[in-house]
């Protein structure tokens, strides 16, 4: 129970690694707030965790709201409804993202990129961290006054937003400055005393639906996995776990004096393993 009588609030959490986190939490003891843009999937994962981890006097382990990252009057919203019934909050996760592939008409590299595309991938990569940040410290600060009570913001960003990518450079751009602004907001708020902390956590080659459209289905889809493991020094694509394994640290007392860091979750990408010289 390493989040025991916390309330936590996820971005994007009616599927993959948001899901995952929403569900992990709960499991330690959380009360989560599953927010996202769909309402459908993300009730039933309210749904799934309360069949699942409601206590035996009843009490619900979450609840669902709609939140579009990107729209400040939905964080607005959010936010008085997270005061009305909570109080505060102790942990933000921003997790939602897009890449762009199929939300916007793009193109996405920097010699013909659209600029509507390239404004749509900022918006909910980069405002809705902005946002999301904004109003974890506006929710948290003042519970955090106590020092018995500390806040914790994660911020997912992506191997992406640490090296360049040719053909994603909205989505690589978002993601590079989501990794720099969480260490200005970890730095502002240990200056102004708030007890709150801000981490990013950097995934690469996680298995989830944001890879479909890369993907395909069938045999493509198998042999795209195959040459993506192939370039991971650890030799397999991750899970959606392994990032949610890493949020909860990062959100836990554990991580009481972890701030301003970043995270990588990559099976070794990172660590330079591509054009090593032969032996």
């Amino acid at each position: 129970m390493r989040l025991k009588n916390k309330i936590a609030l996820i971005t994007g959490a009616a599927q993959g690694i948001g899901q995952a986190i929403a569900e992990l939490f709960a499991s330690e003891g959380a009360t989560v707030i599953v927010s996202d843009i769909n309402d459908d999937k993300g009730e039933q994962v309210c749904r799934d965790i309360n069949a699942k981890y409601a206590n035996n006097k009843g009490t619900q382990m979450a609840r669902y709201i709609h939140l579009d990252v990107g729209i400040e009057a939905d964080w607005a919203a959010a936010q008085q409804t997270i005061k009305a019934a909570y109080q505060g909050l102790d942990i933000v996760v921003n997790n939602a993202g897009i890449t762009g592939f199929l939300e916007t008409t793009g193109a996405h590299d920097p010699e013909h990129l659209d600029m509507q595309s390239w404004h749509k991938v900022h918006q909910t990569n980069l405002d809705g961290v902005a946002l999301g940040c904004k109003t974890a410290i506006a929710l948290m600060k003042m519970r955090s006054l106590d020092q018995r009570h500390t806040g914790s913001i994660v911020n997912i960003s992506s191997r992406s937003g640490i090296v360049g990518i040719p053909l994603a450079a909205a989505y690589a751009s978002s993601k590079a400055a989501v990794r720099n602004h969480s260490k200005s907001v970890a730095l502002y708020c240990a200056q102004k005393g708030y007890h709150i902390r801000c981490n990013s956590i950097h995934p690469a080659a996680i298995f989830t639906p944001m890879w479909d459209a890369m993907l395909g289905e069938g045999d493509a889809r198998e042999q795209g996995i195959a040459a993506i493991s192939k370039d991971i020094p650890l030799g397999y694509m991750g899970e959606v776990m392994d990032v949610a394994y890493a949020a909860l640290y990062l959100a836990s007392d554990e991580a009481k004096y972890v701030t301003g860091i970043e995270l990588n979750i990559d099976g070794g990408i990172l660590a330079g393993s591509a054009a090593v010289p032969a032996e």
